[in-house]
């Protein structure tokens, strides 16, 4: 009987026990017949496999693997002949390309009915991602033995000397760039982009990123051959074109970092771009969307003085936009959030704005002490958002405007009633925009969440002016 050794003794065989169905699909060999090593190379190929792995393409009858790679096997082989690792006599295994999964699968039914030993070359971890998905579909597990070799995912953070527990991965191969663009708006730490090169690769990453406004919140590094001697990890700068020899084998990650402090006169009145604003590390895609954030200081009808309470003020967006607009009011800005008041303190220099006061607190008791308001955007609460509403009511100037945005009906359902027993006058509305995602042969519109919107005007409607 052959002997089986563990995956993690290669270099000190250990000897194990004839393997039971439950262990099966976890032992090595390099001589077993009837099964299919599955072994995961680099971008290095051949010669990035571990010893135990060449004695496995060695004892080889029948080798598949990607057309890239099969010119490296009679080579290859041609040096293990005069190393005396094989016979001189011996012929080099049989190739096969295995591009194209659908012709292989007959060849290898053959091949294991005739007692030969098989081997296939995949790239990288062959089950992420990889051929080992649909090996399964047409071989039982115990026909399959799979030796993963580092993803290019893994690589290129080891190149970047990054720890990646905290990254976030998408394919695009073969997929349209709506994930991606959902993806994006949860400002992960690090995003992961395997590219498809036929469907426009790492400048299609980098047109997504650019429309999602987030272009300034990250930074964008190419790896391509991640593996072989060649390998070569960019930093691709804003505007600078692709490398002229681009390899296809590439990825492209992308990890976050603080956008450049702007020059505040340089910015546009409102409607920042998402990616110049300084986000909580912990949950950095809670923030009001620029397509929001546009909406709400509409509906809030911002008067030229007067106090704005931005309660739940996240990272300060709308508030701090709002005084870029109207420079005399005096904001107010609220939120229960641990170092809440320095993010926002730092958005506003970033903006060149100064807010009366930011509040580091959970409302209704943080309001307390602050003066009477004209405006309120009432973008947090949770739970509690209907007293907190009760609260503001108590507190809102005559002809004075509450904005709240929502993200559900029930949240509608519950607050309307109470500024209509309120006596204000209640305006309701349903906000959905979309961004350009480029795709090869044009652009396709990516959903953004949409958000509900409710106003609620206290009276006199008419004539009132904030002192």
């Amino acid at each position: 009987m052959p002997e089986k050794i563990s995956p993690g003794l290669e270099h000190g065989l250990g000897i194990m026990e004839p393997p039971t169905r439950d262990t099966l699909a976890s032992t090595v060999t390099a001589n077993e017949t009837g099964v299919i090593n599955v072994i995961g190379t680099d971008a290095g190929g051949l010669a990035g496999l571990s010893a135990a792995r060449l004695a496995m393409v060695r004892d080889a009858l029948l080798v598949l693997a990607p057309k890239r790679l099969l010119p490296e096997l009679v080579p290859w082989w041609q040096v293990e002949q005069a190393a005396g690792r094989v016979p001189a006599a011996s012929p080099c295994p049989e190739q096969l390309a295995s591009d194209k999964p659908e012709r292989i699968f007959e060849p290898l039914r053959s091949a294991l009915a005739a007692g030969q030993r098989v081997v296939l070359l995949a790239s990288g971890d062959p089950l992420w991602f990889g051929i080992g998905r649909l090996l399964l579909q047409e071989f039982p597990p115990e026909q399959l033995r799979f030796h993963p070799a580092p993803a290019s995912l893994q690589l290129a953070f080891a190149r970047l000397g990054r720890p990646w527990q905290d990254a976030s991965w998408i394919s695009l191969h073969g997929r349209d760039p709506e994930p991606l663009v959902a993806a994006l708006q949860k400002r992960p730490p690090a995003l992961a982009v395997l590219t498809d090169p036929q469907r426009g690769g790492a400048q299609a990453v980098r047109l997504m990123l650019r429309a999602s406004g987030l272009e300034a919140a990250y930074g964008v590094w190419l790896g391509e051959r991640l593996g072989h001697a060649e390998e070569r990890m960019t930093r691709l700068v804003p505007g600078d074109p692709l490398p002229a020899d681009l390899d296809p084998l590439h990825l492209v990650l992308l990890v976050a970092e603080p956008a450049p402090a702007p020059n505040p006169e340089k910015l546009p009145l409102f409607g920042i771009a998402d990616g110049l604003w300084l986000q909580h590390d912990d949950q950095p895609g809670l923030m009001t969307k620029r397509e929001v954030r546009i909406q709400l200081l509409a509906d809030l009808e911002l008067p030229e003085a007067g106090v704005l309470w931005d309660v739940g003020a996240g990272v300060g967006s709308v508030g701090l936009e709002a005084l870029r607009l109207r420079p005399g009011l005096a904001l107010w800005a609220v939120e229960r959030r641990a170092g809440a008041a320095a993010l926002i303190s730092a958005n506003a220099e970033r903006l060149g704005v100064t807010p009366a006061g930011v509040v580091e607190g959970a409302a209704p008791e943080a309001l307390a002490a602050l003066p009477d308001p004209d405006r309120v955007l009432l973008g947090g609460g949770g739970r509690d958002r209907a007293a907190l509403l009760e609260t503001v009511l108590g507190r809102l100037r005559p002809g004075g405007l509450v904005v709240i945005p929502m993200a559900t009906v029930e949240a509608l359902a519950e607050l309307r009633p109470r500024l209509e027993a309120a006596g204000l006058t209640v305006s309701v509305s349903q906000h959905q925009a979309w961004r350009g995602a480029p795709l090869a042969d044009g652009t396709r519109l990516a959903p953004l969440n949409p958000v509900l919107v409710l106003s609620g005007r206290k009276g006199p409607v008419q004539g009132s002016q904030p002192a």
